[in-house]
């Protein structure tokens, strides 16, 4: 090889050599960092069930928010999730919050906490650190407290109750000829069950819809034996239960002990611990036939390929509330950024009280859109009812996968 050619070549590599390095940094710059999101809740003791669920529907938004392009404000960055165990307690969900924010100062937004005591005990971190938090929790208090970066999608356990009540008395006087007139009331003392219990006792809705209180226990989760209060449930014969348990078990051992003791009484429970797919493997499909249950979401009409995906990606036979909820505040956050321009939580904050986007596919009625206490605006409920074998939803009309029966006495 002659030297000329041998010198261009030299030169060629050297110029080569000089630009690969900047060539590479120009490549990283061009691909946006991560923004973190994280999802606080139970991912160990008796409530770790809730918590994996509610990571799947996490999971399945940020997958499909990442597929579609990212966050396009931010270049196309990605959504990353990071998953903090609350564990199964107030104080170990207190201290799981601190830790999520010294550990993920990153984080722009957050999600999670399940039980309202957990929540409210989470979002006292949260709100010192000036962290942006969605829930689906119940409890009334969990906005009555004057904070500024707490954010509930659903409605509240007193609006609720009144929201169904009237709606499920309607029900009965159409399906059974006659309207309900007395009820009994067996709650446990979480927040949320004492949140709705309120409104139907203090807040006078019971009244209100001319029902007389003929049984009212509250027990403390998880139960070891209910055959006390199905007994006063038995000889007291009201026309209607309302069942408010939040541990599976609980639900289990009252149904149980209800159909040993032949107590057919019409059962309408608040909360999803009535529909959980565990309920199935000791309470029979026939046994559960027809109760009903008002929750703050659930998988309904429109959302079919989501609940197929939940399906085949992780073996869950429905969409539970806390999927789908979890999957919604996903795209609230991602739509937040997009307003926001930059991944900075009071950024983040200050463009989730602004949002006014109209309709949201993810949650029951209502809009995109949050009051100054941070409830979002219109917000209703969804009535589910186990028909077959499986928990549908059946009220609003609108969204419903399936009429509504009425459980014969």
């Amino acid at each position: 090889m002659k030297a000329s050619q041998i010198a261009k070549l030299t030169a060629a590599a050297a110029l080569a050599a000089g630009l690969l390095p900047g060539m590479a940094a120009t490549a990283r710059a061009a691909q946006p960092e991560p923004v973190s999101v994280g999802l606080i809740a139970p991912m160990s003791g008796i409530y770790a069930r809730y918590g994996q669920v509610m990571r799947m529907g996490a999971e399945m938004a940020i997958k499909d928010i990442n597929d579609q392009g990212g966050i396009k404000a931010l270049g196309g960055a990605p959504l990353k999730l990071e998953v903090i165990d609350s564990g199964d307690s107030t104080e170990k969900a207190k201290s799981a919050a601190q830790r999520m924010v010294a550990d993920y100062p990153q984080l722009v937004a957050g999600t999670g906490a399940y039980l309202s005591s957990f929540t409210l005990a989470v979002t006292e971190v949260t709100e010192r650190a000036k962290l942006p938090m969605l829930t689906l929790s119940y409890s009334d208090l969990i906005t009555q407290r004057g904070f500024k970066y707490i954010f509930q999608t659903s409605a509240p356990a007193g609006r609720q109750a009144e929201i169904a009540l009237p709606s499920i008395l309607e029900l009965a006087e159409k399906a059974s000829g006659k309207r309900p007139k007395t009820v009994a009331i067996l709650t446990d003392n979480t927040a949320a069950s004492l949140s709705t219990v309120k409104a139907l006792k203090d807040g006078g809705l019971l009244d209100k819809n001319g029902l007389q209180l003929v049984v009212d226990e509250t027990f403390t989760p998880p139960l070891s034996d209910a055959s006390s209060l199905v007994q006063r449930v038995r000889s007291r014969r009201p026309d209607l239960v309302f069942f408010l348990p939040t541990v599976i078990s609980d639900a289990k051992l009252i149904l149980e002990k209800m159909n040993e003791t032949n107590v057919r009484i019409p059962v309408i429970s608040f909360g999803i611990a009535i529909a959980e797919p565990e309920v199935l493997n000791t309470v029979s499909a026939d046994l559960l036939n027809g109760v009903m249950s008002a929750v703050g979401n659930w998988g309904a009409k429109g959302q079919e390929h989501l609940i197929q995906r939940m399906k085949t990606e992780y073996n869950e036979p429905w969409m539970t509330q806390n999927a789908i909820s979890t999957y919604g505040d996903m795209w609230i956050i991602k739509t937040a950024l997009e307003k926001a321009g930059k991944a900075d939580r009071e950024a983040v904050a200050q463009a989730i009280r602004n949002l006014d986007e109209g309709r949201i596919p993810y949650f029951p009625g209502g809009e995109l859109k949050f009051d100054e206490a941070g409830h979002r605006v219109g917000a209703t409920l969804t009535v589910i009812q186990w028909q077959n074998g499986v928990p549908v939803t059946v009220f609003p009309e609108d969204v419903a996968l399936a009429k509504p029966i009425w459980p014969k006495q």
